[in-house]
């Protein structure tokens, strides 16, 4: 999903979209500290636990990496002739990773984060 804003009510719609794309599977998404993340507002549906990072620990943050792997395989040294021709490049790139899990468990799979998964799931 490309989405207009960054605020809570695009991250509910983001949650939900994850959500109903994979109804099958357990979803654990790791979440920094933006306002968005945070909000009280914001409800994870029932297939996704939210993992939330402790303050300024960017370095944790698994998307960081995700993001680093669209700007070399899908936006080293282009450029653009207009948004939409942006958007459209992202949209591919996005897709691409969506089907391809074992590239993106790849990514962030990191031991902390399976080990979090285990023991939220055993309490």
């Amino acid at each position: 999903m490309i989405l207009p804003h960054v605020n809570t009510g695009c991250m509910q719609l983001f949650l939900n979209e994850v959500s109903a794309r994979h109804p099958d599977d357990c979803i654990v998404m790791v979440i920094d500290g933006a306002g968005w993340h945070r909000s009280d507002a914001l409800q994870a549906p029932g297939n996704i636990h939210l993992l939330r990072l402790p303050p300024y620990a960017l370095e944790l943050n698994p998307m960081e990496h995700v993001w680093d792997e669209l700007r070399e395989k899908f936006f080293h040294n282009s450029a653009f002739h207009s948004l939409d021709a942006l958007e459209d490049q992202m949209a591919l790139a996005l897709n691409t990773l969506e089907t391809d899990s074992g590239r993106v468990s790849s990514i962030v799979s990191w031991p902390w984060i399976t080990a979090a998964l285990i023991i939220s799931f055993m309490n």
